[in-house]
């Protein structure tokens, strides 16, 4: 194992204990501490030749994949109002979906969204975030009034950086014609994109309509009760009787 890991480091056996890893290493400790040069002893490790390096590469192995696209589809239920709905365009043009790309002005019911589009979205240029990998966050926010016509309920995108790095490893393992066992470790970058769908109604009992229109009804009930009162109480022949039977005199 390298000097540079510091767990790595012995000066006799006894500081590598066999079966445990080496913590930020690259394999499992054999028990023996050997020379690793003039000047360093490390243990020794049963692990992969040669381990991984650090080499980075200078740039986007795949350059044209900013041309790429996501096609994003989600529909939105919102079960208490019996109410469901698709972020697609609903059209019998079986071409549309092959050609549309996303615009939040132009064309935002089409779900085709270009990389690049959606990095730059985020506030990132595609060959800076493609060299080392990174995270976007995909926010479709459904905000509807079900008191307006459903074909207005539609969805809006909002996108944001959520890592500037992202990579991760994978490995493919075979024998060769001696029966050795031999692997291919591949370390990948590349942008991930995590998509997050939120939606809210607002109550029907608590929409601006219905607002306007209860207050205004309570004080003509009230106003209505008064009058009637003055009139039977006062003004009408039997107001004798109606005072009797509204008021009870307690002695």
């Amino acid at each position: 194992q390298s000097p540079s890991v510091l767990d790595a480091m012995c000066t006799e056996d006894a500081d590598c204990p066999m079966g445990n890893p080496v913590v930020h290493g690259n394999g499992i400790k054999t028990g023996k501490c050997v020379m690793f040069n003039t000047t360093h002893s490390t243990c020794e490790i049963y692990g992969w030749c040669p381990v991984e390096n650090s080499t980075l590469p200078r740039k986007p192995l795949l350059a044209e994949a900013e041309n790429f696209t996501l096609f994003i589809k989600n529909t939105v239920h919102f079960t208490k109002f019996n109410f469901s709905k698709c972020n697609t365009l609903q059209t019998n043009d079986p071409t549309y979906f092959k050609s549309c790309t996303y615009d939040p002005f132009f064309n935002p019911s089409c779900p085709v969204f270009r990389v690049r589009d959606m990095v730059e979205a985020a506030g990132e240029t595609f060959g800076d975030l493609a060299l080392l990998g990174g995270s976007i966050g995909v926010r479709i926010e459904w905000d509807c009034d079900l008191d307006h016509p459903a074909a207005q309920c539609q969805p809006q995108y909002s996108f944001s950086l959520q890592d500037r790095r992202y990579n991760f490893r994978t490995a493919s393992y075979y024998w060769d014609s001696q029966r050795q066992l031999y692997r291919n470790l591949l370390k990948l970058y590349g942008i991930r994109f995590d998509i997050s769908v939120h939606g809210q109604v607002p109550s029907p009992l608590q929409t601006p309509h219905a607002q306007s229109w209860r207050p205004c009804q309570v004080p003509h009930f009230w106003v209505a009760t008064l009058v009637c009162d003055l009139v039977l109480l006062y003004l009408d022949a039997k107001a004798d009787f109606y005072w009797k039977e509204k008021f009870e005199e307690v002695r």
